[in-house]
């Protein structure tokens, strides 16, 4: 049987990993990187694979899953970031 606060865990993962793809296929379409912070960009990536190696240390398969996801797509913004730079 799953454990309910993991389904919880699970919910909050595909919500808000979710809600930071649109951004992702903006910037893909448009091609415009100009609104996006780089040092943000870089604080962010580097937190989520922070929470990515504390799901790996109590071995939570949401936190692992949902900020892999996200720390993935912010890796792709700053890919689109260095290559449609202005």
């Amino acid at each position: 049987m799953t454990n309910p606060l993991e389904i919880i865990g699970l919910a909050a993962a595909v919500l808000t990993t979710t809600s930071f793809l649109p951004q992702v296929r903006k910037t893909w379409k448009s091609k415009s990187t100009a609104s996006l912070s780089l040092s943000m960009l870089l604080i962010f990536v580097s937190g989520k694979l922070c929470w990515v190696i504390y799901g790996f240390l109590i071995d939570s398969f949401p936190i692992i899953l949902a900020n892999f996801i996200t720390a993935f797509s912010g890796f792709l913004l700053l890919y689109f970031k260095y290559r449609y730079k202005n």
